[in-house]
């Protein structure tokens, strides 16, 4: 392993900063007065931080692996003291070293570093997709489980009927205990993509004009779901698969990587990063694209009770590294293997048209209609303002054609950020395109890549 490593910049290290509370305590630490014993070498770094305790907080970075370990009792990840050695690192602060030997790294720092790599490589060696130890007992459970499944489909189709049956206008007045009934006997079925769907719908009533037809639209999706499962025997196979995974019957991860045909190599670009809470969990949701094809990767990070999931990757970066696609008829969630390189500042990605991107995400609608975004790089757009007197909001106008998509926004401050950067000039964002419009997350400007 190298001692140097090519330095992210200060805006990828704030990316990866957990809420805005982390990036300001990052930045405010991110000084030489309470660092001391502080370095870079063999892809790592560490330092002490003074803290209000006697002892100062012991941090220490995997560049390679993009991993962080702090004894502060923060449960954030990065914590502040992550950010900050980072923010000195990338900055060329001198109180971090350059270049220090093997023999340099603390006891503390290198046996973190060391159980981390270890693992990773006892993955990478571990023989995976093995058959089980009882095949007979597997079969059983699979079956006890497809059975369980089916029954939650025939009551949902049956709750869905009824619904219908009485009428859109009554659903205002069920509340949530109805909903969230249905969706934990969903959750017994065995079937937590359903139970999902289920909470979604739960939430449209009253949600403001014209709540009966987006209601009506998402049953019917909900309803072609639990049909699609009950007669899944009837279907071709990426189609089967498909509605196996949106049910929430997923492939073991090591068995999609054992796969040496299935594994696809390549430098992978960081697109964006998205977090959101699903009932206890919070779900990273990281975006990749291979520099060679333009294909694009989904990869699925979890944090249960309160942690921030592990998995985080600087925006804007490129590594290399082999994953594996989840079967389906338009494949995007993949699982990455072991082995990955260490992340550097890469360039801005090829981006397509507006007309480009709309129709990409109509075929794969074809195959999944029930997916509920897919990503896009818009290369020389321009964010346009509401027209006076119009009823459209912001919109994304292709700069060489007519060509113009909604625009939704994950926060009021990002829609003037967005505008700022542009100042009117096109540019290339990456974001995804759903039902609602195109939802940005990362802009590039003069080659850096900047959140939103």
């Amino acid at each position: 392993m190298t001692g140097q490593q090519v330095r992210w910049t200060a805006e990828q290290v704030l990316a990866l900063a957990p809420d805005a509370a982390s990036r300001k305590a990052g930045g405010k630490l991110a000084t030489p007065g309470p660092w001391s014993l502080a370095a870079q070498g063999e892809g790592a770094l560490w330092g002490l931080c003074r803290g209000s305790g006697s002892k100062p907080y012991q941090t220490v970075v995997d560049l390679v692996g993009a991993g962080y370990k702090c004894s502060c009792p923060s449960r954030k990840f990065p914590c502040k003291h992550a950010l900050a050695l980072l923010l000195l690192w990338a900055e060329k602060d001198p109180v971090v070293a350059d270049g220090a030997g093997p023999e340099s790294v603390p006891d503390w720092a290198e046996k973190w570093l060391s159980g981390r790599r270890e693992r990773a490589e006892s993955k990478t060696a571990r023989p995976a997709g093995e058959a089980p130890a009882d095949p007979e007992a597997a079969r059983r459970r699979a079956e006890r489980r497809a059975q369980r499944i089916t029954a939650g489909a025939e009551e949902l189709e049956q709750r869905l009927t009824d619904l219908l049956r009485t009428g859109l206008a009554g659903a205002e007045q069920l509340g949530y205990a109805e909903w969230d009934e249905t969706a934990a006997r969903m959750v017994d079925a065995q079937a937590p993509g359903l139970a999902t769907r289920v909470r979604e719908l739960a939430s449209i009533p009253g949600s403001g004009p014209g709540w009966p037809g987006r209601l009506l639209a998402d049953c019917a999706l909900l309803r072609l779901l639990t049909q699609g499962y009950l007669r899944r025997e009837e279907l071709p196979e990426e189609l089967a698969a498909t509605v196996r995974a949106q049910v929430g019957l997923s492939t073991d991860a090591a068995t999609l990587l054992a796969d040496d045909s299935a594994r696809l190599a390549g430098d992978w670009l960081v697109l964006g990063q998205r977090d959101s809470q699903e009932g206890r969990l919070t779900v990273r949701r990281v975006w990749l694209m291979e520099r060679g094809s333009g294909r694009f990767a989904l990869v699925l990070s979890f944090g249960a009770a309160g942690q921030a999931p592990e998995l985080v990757l600087p925006v804007g970066t490129v590594f290399e590294a082999s994953l594996a696609y989840y079967p389906g008829g338009s494949p995007l969630r993949a699982v990455l293997g072991e082995g990955r390189s260490a992340p550097v500042p890469a360039s801005a990605p090829e981006g397509v048209g507006v007309e480009a991107a709309l129709a990409r995400y109509g075929d794969a609608l074809r195959s999944d209609p029930w997916i509920e975004a897919w990503p896009a790089v818009l290369h020389d757009v321009v964010p346009l303002p509401p027209r006076e007197g119009a009823e459209d909001g912001w919109r994304l106008a292709d700069s060489a054609s007519d060509t113009a998509v909604p625009l939704s926004f994950p926060s009021e401050s990002a829609r003037w950020q967005l505008a700022a950067i542009s100042g009117g000039t096109p540019i290339t964002v990456f974001g995804e395109c759903g039902h609602g419009g195109f939802l940005p997350q990362t802009v590039w400007s003069d080659g850096e890549a900047i959140t939103l």
